[in-house]
């Protein structure tokens, strides 16, 4: 019996499914399924039951699982415990980002470059998805380090965050749109087609829970994953974009002009987020720790930024 079986039957039994399975794993299916049958041999027993539509404990495999993940669990810990006093980091830190985020104004790309430069033997997976579905992932245990907006809606209880930046949520209409003033109410774009970043992304989440309590759905005409093309869609006269708050030169490049939304005037967050509910690898805590530093220097005092939050 091989550590990495142990592995490879709890992913199966994780996933219900060797094709995720095997995706999970970067393995190929034919050789995980040979996997799994040689350890029910070495053991004598089966372990999973692959008749039904999902793969699901045999009797006995519901009797090993638990084992099987305390002996990973405890494999993990001996290689961090020798990592933490030798110093070495090694092993695999994943990082999910929301889309967009990679820009000059959140510069992880410079921190990752950094890390790696310095600790060779870590290898780093990088994603992009939503702040919700990266949340989840979290929760999941399939991310280590995510970069999310915040709604404010209640999290996970086993995910810690740390804020790297807040700013205003504003309303940003055409340059020469002269039907409004300098501010807007809330109320007031009730009726309004509206241009906002997609579902799941943390300041989507903001308005939509004020428009809720407001007592009304938003009327969303069109969608974008960036801010610089909800703000091309608005200079163009197809409605109001909501993204986070601009300076005049920022505005004036876009072609818009940006009005305060009030009553109530509404806040994007973002977000450095990761598992609290058990112990992180070392280069996991070192690359967060770097992180950390590195956004709240970039955002000491920063309120303004066409950042996607």
């Amino acid at each position: 019996m091989e550590m990495r079986q142990l592995r490879y039957f709890v992913t199966v039994v994780e996933e219900a499914n060797f094709t995720r399975a095997a995706a999970r794993l970067h393995l190929a299916q034919p050789g995980l399924s040979a996997q799994i049958r040689q350890l029910e041999r070495e053991l004598g027993q089966q372990l999973l039951d692959r008749g039904g539509r999902t793969v699901t404990l045999t009797e006995v495999g519901a009797a090993v699982i638990s084992h099987a993940r305390a002996a990973l669990a405890a494999a993990e810990q001996v290689t961090r415990t020798v990592d933490e006093f030798t110093g070495l980091l090694r092993g695999h830190v994943r990082i999910g980002l929301i889309s967009g985020a990679a820009t000059e104004e959140v510069d992880i790309a410079t921190v990752l470059a950094d890390f790696h430069e310095d600790h060779p033997q870590v290898g780093i997976g990088m994603t992009e998805d939503t702040s919700e579905r990266m949340l989840a992932a979290l929760s999941r245990g399939e991310l280590d380090i995510a970069l999310v907006g915040l709604t404010g809606a209640p999290m996970d209880s086993g995910i810690g965050t740390e804020v790297v930046l807040e700013t205003a949520v504003v309303a940003a209409v055409a340059a020469d749109d002269n039907t409004h003033g300098t501010e807007i109410a809330l109320d007031m774009l009730r009726d309004q087609s509206l241009i906002c970043l997609p579902p799941g992304a943390g300041l989507r989440g903001v308005f939509e829970q004020a428009c809720a309590t407001a007592g009304f759905t938003p009327n969303i005409a069109f969608e974008a994953a960036a801010p610089p093309l909800l703000l091309r869609l608005a200079a163009r006269g197809l409605g109001i974009a909501v993204v986070p708050q601009l300076t005049d030169d920022e505005a004036a490049a876009f072609g818009v002009r940006t009005l305060e939304i009030v009553r109530p005037a509404l806040r994007g967050r973002l977000a450095l987020a990761w598992r609290t509910d058990h112990p992180s690898s070392p280069a996991t805590k070192v690359l967060l720790g770097q992180l950390r530093i590195a956004l709240a220097a970039e955002h000491v005092g920063a309120t303004t930024r066409i950042a996607p939050i």
